[in-house]
């Protein structure tokens, strides 16, 4: 959880911006960052009104530049960023998901006398190397042929394949399905599967024959039940590894899994709404400030979600502050000019391998959120109908080389 230390810095961190805001008018003329740093966010095509942005010297806890800091955005990906703190404070850099195969029925001999049952519990990088090893465990078990059917058990998550707020062109071509058993990110066979568990339960029989089981029925969909016995297990990469390919690479479907990860191990319901609610309790732990903060999805696909560049800044310098977690998420962000959705971005000058950030984007919002080196928190959230992507981007780039150069 977050520590006394941390809240009270994003309570200082606040109030230094409430004193900013409603003193700004009065700074010298001669306030070179400050009048650097607004400038270099105005940009033709990027709506004034519609930005928000904040500045805040680390150690310091300084608010050296704001703009509608606590103006509530849609803050696309930077969603992602609540999600990676929540993940990694609730469960651990250290934590994995597991994907069990259990038996219903009983061994005989060589033979399991029933069904066996592929048992997911959210785990957004399994795939078919996964499925061999759970074979090759059934096997060395001593079965070499199932009379039964291979099942796919989702149970673990609601039945809901997309988050609410989603346009309907987000299916798929953005995240594939949402299920507690997802294989190979739900393709089979030249397409992305409508149903996963199923989909995953027809890769895991042919594994089993592959690795010499044979298997009499057919692959379906069931609950495995409380009295099936474990015949295998495999883990995910840890949760750190995990966090590191979803913010590096804005990886929505794994945003979307870990949050229903959130909500059945935190909340007891595999569902978005209940990992949105851990999420929220997770950053008014850490004296996030609330005010206009509405969390409805993981990747911040949802046209509901909104963030406030305060709230994220409170957050980054709560998450760098954090012992536990600082090492894990800091290093999750993409490197300008170097990795991830930033690798094409601010390749030369003093960003180029010193900022770590949070990129952003729909067709409504463009932001970029994260540290210029070891001085500066910022985070630059822009909004439009739709946003000029481009200019965001521009814009945004100045503003972190100008922080990146102090």
């Amino acid at each position: 959880m977050a520590t006394g230390r941390t809240a009270r810095l994003a309570a200082v961190l606040l109030a230094g911006w409430l004193v900013l805001a409603g003193t700004a008018s009065a700074l010298p003329a001669d306030a070179p960052l400050d009048v650097r740093l607004g400038k270099a966010l105005h940009q033709k095509g990027v709506a004034a009104g519609k930005t928000g942005a904040i500045v805040i010297e680390l150690g310091a806890g300084a608010v050296v530049y704001a703009q509608n800091a606590s103006k509530p955005l849609q803050p696309a990906s930077t969603e992602k960023l609540a999600v990676a703190v929540a993940a990694l404070d609730e469960l651990g850099p250290g934590y994995t998901i597991e994907t069990l195969v259990l038996g219903r029925g009983e061994q005989d001999g060589g033979a399991w006398r029933g069904d066996l049952v592929l048992k997911g519990f959210g785990d957004p990088s399994l795939h078919a190397d996964d499925l061999a090893l759970l074979a090759a465990q059934v096997r060395d078990a001593g079965i070499r042929k199932v009379t039964g059917r291979v099942l796919g058990d989702e149970s673990y998550f609601d039945a809901r394949r997309t988050a609410p707020g989603w346009k309907p062109s987000f299916s798929k071509n953005e995240c594939p399905p949402l299920s507690a058993l997802v294989v190979d990110r739900a393709w089979l066979d030249g397409g992305t599967a409508d149903q996963p568990a199923l989909a995953a339960a027809i890769a895991f029989r042919r594994a089993l024959v592959k690795a010499g089981v044979k298997v009499a029925g057919k692959a379906g969909r069931g609950d495995a039940g409380d009295a099936a016995s474990e015949l295998a297990r495999v883990g995910s990469p840890p949760l750190s590894r995990l966090v590191r390919w979803m913010n590096t690479e804005s990886d929505n479907f794994v945003a979307e899994m870990l949050l229903k990860v959130l909500g059945a191990e935190e909340a007891g319901r595999g569902t978005t709404a209940a990992g949105a609610r851990v999420v929220r309790r997770e950053l008014a732990e850490r004296g996030v400030p609330l005010v206009g903060v509405r969390i409805v999805d993981g990747s911040g696909l949802s046209r509901s979600d909104r963030l406030t560049a305060q709230a994220l800044a409170a957050l980054l310098v709560s998450a760098r502050e954090d012992a536990r977690i600082s090492h894990a998420f800091v290093g999750s962000l993409a490197v300008a000019g170097v990795s991830g959705t930033l690798e094409d971005r601010m390749e030369t000058g003093p960003a180029r391998g010193t900022v770590r950030a949070k990129t952003g984007t729909t067709d409504a919002a463009s932001a970029l959120a994260g540290y210029a080196g070891r001085s500066y928190v910022f985070v630059v959230v822009m909004n439009g109908s739709p946003v000029s992507y481009w200019a965001a981007q521009r814009a945004q780039d100045r503003f972190a080389e100008l922080l990146a150069a102090q």
